[in-house]
């Protein structure tokens, strides 16, 4: 029977795709080069171990542990070492010495313990990283490395695919990956962008939808007209966004920083002296030193050092594989203390896709049509997605629309351009109210007002579409807030109104300004609320800007409001804005939980050891054993259990 090689299953770099999940794991494991010195160590720990009981000669033994000592403790010697040459105190090289000194006195089994103890939660540290970075970076692979461009006379030429450029059309055949982001011009066909975007089933793409680079086609062959550079890609910005993430701290890391290096300067100046003055009192040599070895072994701040940072990447990782890029472990800890949300309502609350419904002229020289043309026209260099539906309305009529000079945004009004010697205008209504305007603002329409030399001469009647999840959406961020969402927005009240009570907010603040918007932040802020404000354009930007914390809407979102956000939604998906949160805040409990469960150990080891004694072997398991489990802990966060578990 012959094998299709076009089929992902018959190319052997796909191979791993089809393993069970419990090999893939293993085989990730293995490949980090940490967890084989840890393995190695153990072997020899446990090889050396078994001869000593079996009465072998001492000295292959001996030989049998100080080589364990060489397999698991010259990584963390090495770190040590080169730390102290930039006049900073490692724990790793805390560790080593405790390992030496044991030595020392004879303790070769206690300190070859420690090191197999220490190299394993080393190990442990590693493998979480980088199954945190291998869970984002994996989306690379996504992406083919080849794209299939048709030139000006249409024909096909295969090139990298980083050399795609915005504005060239490439060809994805059926099974194929896609290799740009872009908008479909031709074709049909059911695409498989759950890697990007979290969504389990495939979506029917056709002409004029988005696809995004990396994800699958289905059947039917597509042309893609690239909209953005293969660096500004969906997959480029998650991985780089959580490559910020990961070279970011958050403040309880940053504080952790800060007393680390007095902390473990203490623990060594508390060591020589819990060994030299009892020394000098007459006390006996070996046990001296065996408790001074124990001491800075279970009071060295390891699994303190640890409880903060893998919960944090672990929580972006898994939120960038549910399609929320979180830009750096301090914006997870702000999204944590949210306690109020305000939504932008164009492009957030609804789809940001509006359609002209209707148009009224108020001039007697101008039929609709003209009006039409004159407000496309003054529209065309906008952004907003009013001025887009305006101009796709015009183009749909087959209107002729005339060049436009001069063109200015009027932030939360509208635009302004010359067009044919006259200024025309696209505003709000504002205090300028004919019965158009009245009529459709009371049908819960938005009523878009035309000036041509500050004269009115029409009315657009504009409506969007509410997005299909915002009313489940809203009632759980109410029920995570413990607050009614705010709704800001420039639309009219009327029209702000009838939306907020179809996805149940009562406060509602309309009519707004870019400024007013900062202003009702900063009201809220001053109420004590730590606010999000989710929002997509330009104005919005200030508003984000202001807030405790923010969410961009990834898909219609400008530019502007993509950099000013703390975490953008690749989807524009509102349910997952108190997901995150809602994970968020998880992590934040996860990190607390991590710091009391190392700091209570730290605490008893060390009071068991001054007042008592403790066994260096017990010493050294409970202050590693803590180590591991606060790695352990912060990776639950990996999981999708978690997120699902966020989304309730």
């Amino acid at each position: 029977m012959s094998t299709d090689v076009r089929s992902p299953a018959a190319h052997p770099r796909n191979a791993r795709h089809h393993a069970s999940p419990r090999r893939r794991a293993v085989a990730a494991a293995w490949a980090v080069s940490s967890v084989r010195w840890a393995v190695l160590s153990l072997g020899l720990f446990v090889t050396g171990a078994a001869t000593q009981v079996l009465d072998g000669p001492q000295w292959l033994s001996w030989a049998l542990y100080l080589t364990c000592y060489a397999a698991g403790g010259w990584a963390p010697a090495r770190d040590g070492l080169l730390a102290l040459r930039e006049k900073t105190l490692d724990v790793d090289l805390l560790m080593v010495l405790a390992a030496i000194g044991a030595a020392s006195i004879g303790q070769v089994f206690d300190g070859a313990l420690l090191i197999v103890i220490f190299a394993t939660s080393g190990a442990l540290e590693d493998v979480a990283t980088k199954r945190t970075q291998d869970s984002v970076n994996g989306l690379l692979e996504l992406s083919p490395q080849e794209a299939v461009v048709l030139d000006a006379s249409g024909t096909e030429r295969t090139v990298a695919a980083r050399e795609v450029q915005i504005g060239d059309v490439v060809v994805v055949r059926p099974g194929e990956r896609v290799s740009a982001d872009g908008l479909v011009v031709e074709g049909t066909s059911e695409v498989d962008q759950s890697t990007i975007t979290g969504e389990p089933l495939p979506a029917v793409k056709t002409v004029g939808d988005e696809a995004f680079a990396g994800t699958v086609n289905g059947s039917g062959a597509l042309r893609i007209r690239a909209t953005r550079d293969p660096s500004e890609t969906v997959v480029a910005r998650i991985v780089a966004m959580v490559a910020e993430a990961s070279a970011t701290k958050a403040k309880t890391q940053l504080f952790i920083d800060t007393i680390e290096q007095r902390y473990s300067a203490v623990v060594v100046v508390a060591t020589v002296a819990l060994f030299a003055i009892p020394l000098a009192a007459g006390a006996d040599l070996q046990s001296t030193l065996l408790r001074a070895m124990t001491f800075m072994i279970v009071a060295s701040p390891c699994a303190v050092v640890l409880s903060t940072m893998p919960p944090m990447l672990s929580a972006i990782a898994n939120a960038g594989r549910h399609g929320v890029l979180i830009k750096s472990a301090l914006a997870l800890e702000r999204l944590a203390g949210t306690d109020l949300i305000a939504l932008d309502k164009t492009g957030t609350l609804t789809t940001g896709a509006p359609e002209v419904t209707g148009v009224v002229t108020l001039a007697a020289d101008l039929t609709e049509e003209a009006v039409l043309a004159l407000a496309a026209a003054a529209e065309s260099g906008s952004e907003h997605p009013l001025g887009r539906a305006v101009v796709a309305e015009a183009r749909a009529r087959g209107l002729r629309i005339p060049s436009a000079r001069g063109f200015r945004a009027l932030p939360g009004r509208g635009v302004r351009a010359e067009i044919g010697g006259e200024v025309v205008e696209v505003v709000s209504p504002g205090e300028l109210r004919p019965d158009a305007v009245s009529q459709t603002e009371a049908d819960g329409g938005t009523a878009v007002l035309v000036l041509r030399d500050g004269h009115p001469v029409g009315v657009l009647q504009i409506r969007d579409h509410l997005r299909a999840e915002a009313v489940e959406a809203v009632r759980a961020m109410t029920a995570l807030t413990k607050a009614s969402p705010v709704l800001l927005t420039g639309d009219n009240r009327t029209a702000a109104e009838l939306l907020a009570n179809r996805v149940g907010i009562t406060d509602v603040r309309a009519e707004l300004l870019p400024e007013q918007k900062v202003d009702v932040v900063g009201e809220l802020r001053d109420r004590g609320h730590h606010v999000l404000v989710a929002g997509d354009g330009v104005n919005d930007a200030p508003a984000m800007a202001a807030a405790h914390t923010s969410v961009a809407m990834g898909r219609s979102g400008a530019d502007l409001t993509l950099d000013t956000a703390d975490a953008v939604t690749v989807r524009d998906d509102l349910a997952t804005i108190a997901t995150v949160v809602a994970l968020a805040r998880r992590a934040r409990r996860v990190v607390v939980a991590n710091l009391v469960i190392a700091a209570s150990i730290i605490v008893v080891l060390v009071t068991w050891d001054l007042v008592g004694h403790l066994p260096l072997p017990l010493g050294v398991a409970g202050h590693e054993g803590s180590t591991i489990l606060v790695a352990l802990n912060g990776l639950r966060l990996l999981s999708g259990r978690a997120w699902r578990r966020a989304s309730r």
